[in-house]
């Protein structure tokens, strides 16, 4: 069975219910109801999509979601699999690192959590590159982090280079404006600390931090950074 060829653009804003899918697309759709010949899913079309008994992993109940592939069959019908190691591949193909991509959470793991990557490939989000809550069936943009030498991708959810310390200063700034100028966190804050208000990595937050300090536009101590204000 051939791998569809279609990749979707990137489109966060997009919640389960509200993305309309298409073939070649992985998408987290809710069972409507089940039948003879398989689940039936909801995938934003007149026409519920067919779920067959043997694309499915485990039987589906009505009204939860699943995670799928969407394919056209032998007999060229739009169907769905939860058998997505038949379409996705562990080595990619044609990525850079820093380049942007379409996400698709499927599991969490205690490395991270287990992404699809363009419906095509499979790569990993780490603890640290994870910025907010995850949940299975998330659709956002992400980009490559790296290439590993096996062709496999480490993933992050903050853009590289510049535009990433610019995100994560946006984040900083704004949270001192919000608290008078006073934020209590610093170098020797704990990153689990520094992840809770501010959804970054403790090395993003240094990286960033410390460039605001070279512009002059905060001060840092260990425990706190204070903005700078004009005398």
């Amino acid at each position: 069975m051939s791998r569809p060829p279609r990749q979707s653009r990137p489109d966060a804003s997009l919640s389960s219910d509200e993305f309309r899918a298409n073939v070649g697309d992985v998408a987290y759709l809710r069972v409507t109801k089940l039948g003879d010949i398989g689940a039936f899913l909801n995938w934003g079309r007149p026409k519920d999509l067919l779920l067959p008994f043997g694309e499915q992993r485990f039987r589906p109940e009505a009204g939860k979601r699943v995670l799928v592939m969407i394919y056209v069959d032998d007999r060229m019908r739009p169907v769905a699999s939860m058998k997505l190691d038949k379409f996705l591949q562990d080595e990619s193909e044609g990525l850079a690192a820093g380049e942007p991509v379409t996400l698709v959470i499927s599991d969490l793991t205690d490395l991270g959590a287990k992404a699809i990557v363009n419906n095509r490939f499979w790569g990993l989000l780490y603890h640290d590159d994870i910025s907010r809550p995850l949940r299975r069936g998330d659709r956002m943009t992400g980009y490559v982090r790296r290439v590993r030498d096996d062709a496999r991708l480490d993933l992050s959810l903050l853009p590289p280079g510049e535009a990433r310390l610019d995100l994560v200063g946006d984040k900083i700034m704004a949270a001192l404006a919000s608290s008078g100028g006073d934020l209590p966190l610093g170098d020797k804050s704990p990153a689990e600390e520094i992840k809770r208000q501010l959804g970054v990595s403790k090395n993003a937050f240094k990286q960033a931090i410390g460039r605001l300090y070279k512009q002059r536009r905060i001060t840092i101590e260990e425990t706190r950074i204070r903005l700078v204000t004009d005398e």
